[in-house]
């Protein structure tokens, strides 16, 4: 099973554990508990495993978001940090959004108190506590077979929509959307018994053509819409027509629709099973020509007619940021990609793109010279059949990938292997397994910065492993049997290896590596971390050219914090380029949405400071969304003071917040802090800004 329970000595309590995702969360007890495995009944809402335990206390060692529901789930209240909630007698579920669902299943008085960094439940005797666990991983349910003619292809992305788990607002919340089946190329169409085709009621017309095809099936995904080929595209339900093309050209009016029926929908669900105040509904509600609760309410087609009602621009500022735009090539074989990018409800548009204005040359140091400071110097000329691009549109979304054969610029480089290759992953070591490997004696500064960054936080077990002056024979068995979660590489490379004391390693040589996430900090280490994703790693950072040594120390460590502190690599990079030395040259190759550790409580998030003349801060957060927290949830700071609970990726407007109040938040938050634009680091004891 994925989700294992176990009673914890040291600690007394129950450790919940997913294996797959490698997510664990403790519950605390005041004595020893035994707990009894439960068959999944009983409860309103989905889960994977359940046990009993008996006790009068649960304590949370981290700040999650709560809500109390009543016996057939509808919400009745949910908590903020500080509040204290009363428990009646009678059956309620208290639900926890942790790194693994929780929900706990009380017959019993007690009361709920939330505290600056924990959750305390005690109850006025002991009784026996259901607790039910849902994993956030999901898997399709099945893999779809298509030859390449449209018509086929159309039935075979008509039938992802299975994976959706309602057609209410809710849909919007990620865990009630599942992964979509797979789909493969091959002799015929062959759709398995198991996946539910869409009823027919919404229809996508659109052009028969592989291109119109892939950028339609977010939008049909999401809908629940059979795609059907047409000269004039259209959205057809029961209740209206909507042409597709009247003012924008068809990828722009696919992505616009996607953007607006589900952010609309995201404030729909406001008034529903999941009740709560969230800051752009609070925004945007004057502004809307209908009530939410009679949206709530309405039918799928009478909901999104009058959502056309409401002009895109007037949203788009409100919206949440879109954490993926997929460009992808018009071939057959590129329909093996949808389900993945439907998974994120990435946008999808075509591989147009402009070669850049300057391409880096070899020992440019990304355009200064040598004599500025020493480079890992890759000593080579970049491969001839490699041509670099920059997409047309770079600015939409957190990540734009690009699947197309060039080396993109100002986005990253995707492999369906890498999306393959996480599907493919077995249970893996109960501890995150970081590997250092520092190939070169005088970057020694790197890895001894990294050692006191890696595996820093006292909730999440980490076994870092730090290898020096490593043989090709030595690194080759590391990556092919080592098991790693992460793979730091401090050193030189070439495009035909990374450089050892005995020549080069070319991972291309390799049959397969076991191993999660990877960071080559060396010179164009382009071409090895792509074979890394083509052999089984998940994703990674690479680079197509030259880099200054100091400043790759400086990336490095910046990139380290971040991830440890549960930021995926797309938004790692994202801001280590924003806030460090971090040039361009640097790309992630493979899945931007990979991660090595979980973030505390919810999404991971930056905090904005700027200071004012007197005591109070303007504070603001920026949160990413990860794999578990995607595209939809709805998370906060947990400030007392401040109402920022918004729609993830997303970024909150400033607040004023008193001097005391952030100082105790960042005591008891380890976060990245923006102290007037400038990046910082709180790791558990305060910010230095108030030193």
């Amino acid at each position: 099973m994925t989700i294992e329970f176990t009673e914890t000595a040291d600690e007394t309590g129950l450790e919940v554990y997913d294996s797959i995702e490698q997510r664990r969360l403790h519950i605390g007890t005041p004595s020893p508990v035994s707990p009894a495995v439960l068959e999944p009944d009983r409860f309103r809402f989905p889960i994977d495993k359940k046990c009993a335990i008996e006790t009068d206390a649960l304590v949370f060692d981290q700040l999650y978001s709560v809500t109390v529901h009543n016996s057939t789930g509808q919400t009745e209240t949910s908590l903020d940090a500080g509040e204290t909630v009363r428990l009646e007698e009678r059956t309620q579920f208290v639900g926890l959004s942790g790194p693994i669902r929780l929900y706990c299943r009380i017959d019993a008085a007690g009361t709920i108190d939330i505290g600056l960094t924990s959750i305390r439940i005690t109850f006025d005797e002991a009784t026996e506590i259901e607790v039910g666990a849902r994993s956030p991983h999901d898997r399709p349910a099945a893999t779809i077979t298509t030859p390449p003619d449209i018509e086929s292809m159309m039935e075979a992305v008509s039938a992802l929509p299975s994976a959706l788990k309602t057609t209410s607002p809710e849909r919007t919340w990620p865990t009630l959307r599942g992964h979509p089946p797979l789909i493969e190329l091959g002799d015929r169409l062959r759709i398995p018994d198991t996946v539910d085709r869409p009823d027919g009621d919404m229809i996508l017309t659109v052009p028969p053509e592989r291109s119109a095809l892939y950028q339609a099936a977010p939008l049909g995904f999401f809908l629940g819409a059979t795609i059907r080929p047409g000269r004039e595209p259209t959205l057809e339900t029961p209740r209206f027509e909507h042409p597709l093309t009247a003012e924008h050209s068809f990828e722009d009016a696919v992505a616009r629709l996607l953007k607006r029926f589900f952010f609309l929908d995201c404030l729909t669900r406001t008034e529903g099973f999941y009740r709560y105040e969230l800051s752009e509904r609070r925004l945007l509600e004057d502004e809307l020509p209908y009530d939410l609760a009679e949206m709530y309410a309405a039918a799928l087609p009478e909901r999104l007619d009058r959502y056309l009602d409401v002009p895109y621009d007037q949203l788009a500022s409100h919206m949440p940021r879109w954490p993926l735009t997929a460009h992808v090539p018009p071939e057959p074989d590129t329909v093996e990609l949808l389900p993945f990018i439907v998974n994120e409800l990435g946008v999808v548009r075509d591989v147009h793109g402009t070669p850049p204005e300057t391409v880096p040359e070899s020992g440019s140091a990304t355009g200064l010279a040598r004599s500025v400071s020493r480079t890992r110097d890759s000593s080579r000329t970049p491969r001839p059949d490699r041509s670099f691009v920059v997409p047309d549109i770079t600015d939409e979304s957190v990540e734009h990938a690009w699947f197309g054969d060039d080396v993109p610029q100002q986005a990253s480089k995707a492999t369906l292997e890498a999306y393959r290759n996480q599907l493919a992953r077995d249970a893996r070591n109960e501890s995150t397994e970081i590997l250092l490997v520092c190939n070169d004696a005088r970057m020694l500064g790197e890895h001894d910065a990294l050692g006191n960054v890696y595996g820093n936080r006292e909730a999440l077990p980490f076994e870092i492993h730090s290898e020096f002056g490593v043989d090709t024979d030595r690194l080759a068995d590391l990556l092919t049997d080592g098991g790693y979660d992460f793979f730091h590489y401090i050193g030189h490379a070439t495009e035909d290896g990374l450089r050892c004391p005995d020549g080069e390693l070319d991972v291309r040589s390799l049959e397969s590596v076991d191993l999660g996430v990877f960071f080559l900090n060396a010179c164009r280490s382009y071409e090895q971390g792509l074979a890394l994703t083509r052999r089984g790693a998940f994703g990674g950072v690479s680079t197509y050219a030259d880099i200054v040594n100091d400043r790759a120390v400086e990336a490095g460590e910046t990139m380290a914090r971040l991830l440890n502190r549960g930021f995926p690599l797309r938004a790692a990079l994202e801001i280590a380029r924003t806030h460090s030395s971090l040039g361009k040259q640097y790309l992630i190759v493979g899945d931007g949405s990979a991660d090595i550790a979980q973030s505390d409580g919810g999404a991971p998030m930056i905090v904005d400071l700027e200071r004012d003349e007197g005591d109070p801060f303007d504070f603001a957060v920026q949160s990413y969304s990860t794999k578990e927290f995607k595209l939809g949830t709805a998370t906060e700071s947990t400030l007392p003071t401040v109402a920022d609970r918004h729609l993830s990726p997303g970024r909150t407007s400033f607040s004023r917040a008193d001097r005391d109040d952030v100082r105790e938040y960042l005591i008891w938050n380890e976060v990245p802090i923006r102290v007037d634009s400038e990046l910082q680091w709180n790791d558990g004891i305060g910010s230095p800004i108030f030193e």
